[in-house]
């Protein structure tokens, strides 16, 4: 059997190729290729049905990222042995390419649409999620499904003062900011990653650098889409439409709409009366109203409501709650609010609360990250949870879904750049649940961390805030209102949510996600420069409530103890089978954790009380410690023999205590003189080339005078 394999390859710029192969793997999926960067390859697929469901007036999009262990030659841990729900890391990496595709399907388009992307090979140094977005894009151009693409993203970074495209992995650590960045030949679509507190413009130029490699690779998939011959789209009518309706909408509705937005009403107040508007509309078509003319309805009085707010914004500058642009929502905090926590802290921002805490852990506590590609262990955890309740829902609690995971990372980028580094020994998770929320509750998330962190006795290097930024335009006049500190209806209705956390130096993570075309670089600067005046207003807000970490860890929260030893003494603190270490901790109450780095062995000792920790600490010195000649030891007699006794000095470390040397007396025989269990105090007087240990007690005692010796004669006066 032949197949018509059609390839494209093209060039990174500094003599890496990435190619792009379709017709010879799933050729059942709508469309199939496969990307590969030297051993990296991913698989990418998509499927979309035929026709709509009824009632649907959405795009049900799903986009699927999943690491084939075999890919990077392992076998999975667990029970089953095989791959099973998705990581996190792979969560985000679908986040990412499913924000990017998402805005490019039209707007009408409503057909059940999968799109997986699976790493089939991998080399260790190449990182595949870099390749995603340009994988299911490609897919998606080799097929008949309709897309106002192609995209592509591309990773930015700065290393040793140089911009670099799809760096390797062993580059990352040496990096200055870290950008993934998606786009398509004209426009930036998103932006997600994290810096060393750079500046506003060094994040432009990184950002105009990375649309310079996304353009070649667009470029490249048009010609593949026209070398498979798919440049024409299936055809589709997936909306009905009434222009009569909908005029009549806009007659009854609008001016409503536009007085209840121009209100500055409360969030819950101002959904009521926008419901109660629909409603009365919705009556006055009479009881016999079809399913289809309902549906279209309630389409229509959305599209009001969308241009009741944004010319609301665009012409008069009044938004939602009657702020005016730049304005940020009252702000409150309180740290220590749990007197039990390790470390807590509330913080609100208008109709936006987050009650976080920090929890102190040991080394014990890491989490274990098992993935194909990345494994290893993690020290800094950063949870974010959103029930129901926050938005005023009922919803079931069906666990963490990935606008959570998507959300912690977020904050988590943003609050680990500032954490002290070896020098902490903790393992720190923070826990943010958010009790209410009306626009950028991961920025509340960032805000509330930095404060829990001080509260902890956390160190960290400067405090970070948080801000989400909007945009809402209009091409047909080509005015533009950039809106800081966003409502969650702004968001929903505006044409993009811009995330940007930092301390004062600078910008530490981001999160930008645009809904429309031709951004402009000095509107993105603009919004940039909008968002620093804003986040430096919040920084000070904060200060209000606390300014720099606190003196000392609370009194409850746990102590760790770092110890330095020669390598050669891990094996005897450990002992057999574990046995010395679980017998330490098990009679001291400690958790002890040991690792070799540097040719040292390092020993963390932790509990939440002195007295476990000084236990811990001296039988660990007792073991580690090396016998220094001429000091004085405190021994337990293990051994009799004819010649003397062997006297345990230190655990596992036994010396020989000779009969002449136990004594000034002479002693002829061992019966009597020393029994097994003896506790004796012996001086160390030599270690020979062997290693053997030299002991007497003789050293310590009054040396007697000796017989017939003449008294001294003393003068007296």
């Amino acid at each position: 059997m032949s197949y018509n394999v059609i390839k494209k390859t093209f060039d990174l710029g500094d003599g890496r190729t990435i190619e792009i192969e379709t017709g010879k793997l799933a050729k059942q999926a709508d469309g199939s290729v496969v990307v590969k960067m030297g051993d990296t390859m991913l698989l990418a697929t998509v499927v979309s049905s035929i026709g709509a469901k009824p009632g649907t007036d959405f795009l049900p999009l799903s986009v699927d990222y999943q690491e084939k262990y075999a890919a990077t030659g392992r076998i999975p841990g667990g029970f089953l042995r095989r791959e099973a729900r998705l990581t996190d890391y792979e969560v985000l990496i679908s986040r990412l390419v499913d924000r990017a595709l998402r805005p490019m399907f039209p707007e009408d388009y409503h057909s059940d649409t999968q799109v997986m992307i699976s790493l089939i090979s991998a080399d260790k140094n190449i990182m595949p999620d870099c390749l995603a977005g340009l994988a299911a894009s490609a897919a998606i151009a080799v097929s008949d499904i309709p897309f106002n693409g192609p995209i592509s993203e591309v990773r930015v970074a700065k290393i040793d003062g140089q911009l670099v495209i799809n760096p390797y992995m062993s580059d990352l650590e040496r990096a200055s900011l870290e950008f993934l960045v998606a786009g398509t030949e004209s426009d930036i679509i998103m932006v997600e990653g994290e810096a060393n507190e750079i500046s506003e413009k060094e994040m432009v130029e990184a950002i105009e650098f990375a649309h310079q490699a996304i353009v070649i690779q667009v470029q490249a998939q048009k010609e593949l889409a026209e070398l498979v011959g798919k440049t024409t789209k299936r055809t589709y009518s997936h909306e009905i439409s009434n222009l009569e309706l909908k005029d009549q909408v806009f007659a009854n509705t609008y001016d409503k709409v536009y007085n209840v937005a121009k209100s500055g009403s409360a969030k819950h107040e101002r959904t009521e009366q926008f419901a109660q508007i629909q409603e009365e509309f919705i009556l006055s078509l009479g009881e016999d109203v079809d399913a289809d003319t309902l549906f279209l309805a309630k389409k229509y009085f959305h599209d009001v409501q969308y241009d009741a707010i944004r010319n609301l914004v665009l012409n008069e500058g009044i938004r939602l709650d009657g702020r005016d642009s730049r304005t940020v929502r009252p702000i409150w905090s309180e740290v220590g609010y749990l007197p039990a926590a390790h470390g807590s802290a509330i913080f609100t921002r208008g109709e936006t609360q987050s009650l976080t805490t920090v929890t102190l852990g040991a080394k014990s506590d890491e989490q274990l990250i098992d993935g194909a590609f990345i494994n290893g262990h993690q020290k800094f955890l950063l949870h974010y949870n959103f029930p129901g309740f926050s938005t005023g829902e009922v919803r079931p609690n069906r666990g963490v879904g990935r606008r959570e995971v998507g959300h912690g990372n977020l904050a988590m980028r943003s609050l680990k750049k500032v954490l002290p580094g070896d020098e902490n020994p903790y393992t720190i998770r923070i826990v943010s649940d958010i009790l209410e929320s009306n626009g950028s509750s991961s920025m509340a998330t960032v805000c509330a961390g930095t404060l829990a962190l001080m509260d902890a006795g956390i160190k960290i290097k400067s405090p970070v805030s948080g801000i989400a930024m909007g945009l809402i335009t209009d091409e047909t006049t080509g005015k533009y209102a950039i809106l800081s500190d966003i409502l969650g209806d702004e968001d929903h209705l505006g044409d993009m949510d811009f995330k940007v956390t930092g301390t004062e130096k600078g910008i530490v993570a981001c999160q930008m996600d645009l809904k429309i075309h031709g951004l402009k670089w000095e509107v993105l600067t603009k919004a940039l420069e909008q968002a620093n005046e804003a986040r430096l207003h919040i920084l000070n807000e904060m200060k209000k409530t606390i300014t720099e970490p606190r003196e000392d860890f609370k009194p409850h929260a746990p102590r760790i103890v770092t110890l330095k030893i020669d390598k050669e003494f891990i094996g005897a603190i450990i002992g057999p089978g574990g046995k010395i270490i679980q017998e330490m901790q098990r009679e001291t109450g400690a958790t002890i954790a040991i690792e070799e780095k540097d040719n040292q062995g390092i020993i963390q000792i932790f509990a939440d009380n002195k007295e476990a920790i000084d236990k811990a600490v001296t039988r660990i010195k007792a073991i580690a410690s090396k016998p220094e000649i001429g000091e004085v030891y405190e021994g337990k007699v293990k051994t009799i023999m004819p010649f003397g006794a062997f006297v345990e000095i230190m655990p596992g470390k036994d010396g020989l205590l000779h009969i002449s040397e136990i004594d000034w007396k002479r002693f002829e025989t061992m019966d009597g003189v020393l029994n097994v269990g003896d506790i004796v105090t012996v001086k160390l007087l030599e270690v020979d080339k062997q290693g053997k240990l030299k002991l007497s007690r003789k050293a310590l005692l009054p040396r007697p005078p000796k017989e017939n010796q003449e008294q001294p004669v003393i003068e007296t006066k």
